[in-house]
């Protein structure tokens, strides 16, 4: 099974690909990167973009299930606009190419990788690396979150079947 995570943001979304292995609860990652737009575009040019480079994901390596994370609040309202903006074109893109979408809360995104909702993003950060065999955690930040959603959607995917 492939699966997409996706930390979406209007200036730079982060994606991250993995796959299930033969071998059991084994996931190997496939690709991880962002999604930058030039802040001297508008909105919807910077959407556009968003939807397209998604789109070339999608056909590209043709995953099953798509992971998001999903907003729970922010202090800075023109943030949460364009980050929910972000997300709506994800939402959109997944459900045309007709993914299982997977929505998760930062809280939840740390309970499936760590255990505890509260963990440091250093600790998520060591638990991606060390299951992917990594020397070191993917950069920037946004992929190496997109990577974490996507395992989340890994577990709560077993978890579903087991």
């Amino acid at each position: 099974m492939v699966i997409l995570g996706i930390d979406p943001g209007t200036a730079t979304t982060g994606y991250g690909i993995i796959e299930s292995t033969s071998k059991k609860d084994e996931y190997r990652l496939v690709d991880f990167g962002i999604i930058a737009t030039s802040k001297t575009l508008t909105d919807s040019e910077r959407l556009d973009i968003l939807a397209r480079d998604l789109n070339q994901l999608i056909k590209k390596y043709k995953p099953e299930v798509l992971g998001v994370e999903k907003l729970f609040f922010t202090t800075n309202q023109k943030t949460a606009m364009s980050v929910s903006q972000a997300r709506g074109v994800v939402l959109l893109t997944a459900q045309q190419q007709r993914l299982l979408i997977l929505e998760f809360t930062p809280l939840q995104v740390k309970n499936f990788i760590c255990g505890y909702g509260k963990a440091e993003k250093k600790q998520i950060q060591y638990i991606v690396q060390k299951t992917f065999k990594l020397k070191s955690v993917p950069k920037p930040d946004d992929a190496a979150d997109a990577v974490a959603i996507a395992l989340a959607a890994a577990f709560h995917c077993k978890r579903r079947t087991d």
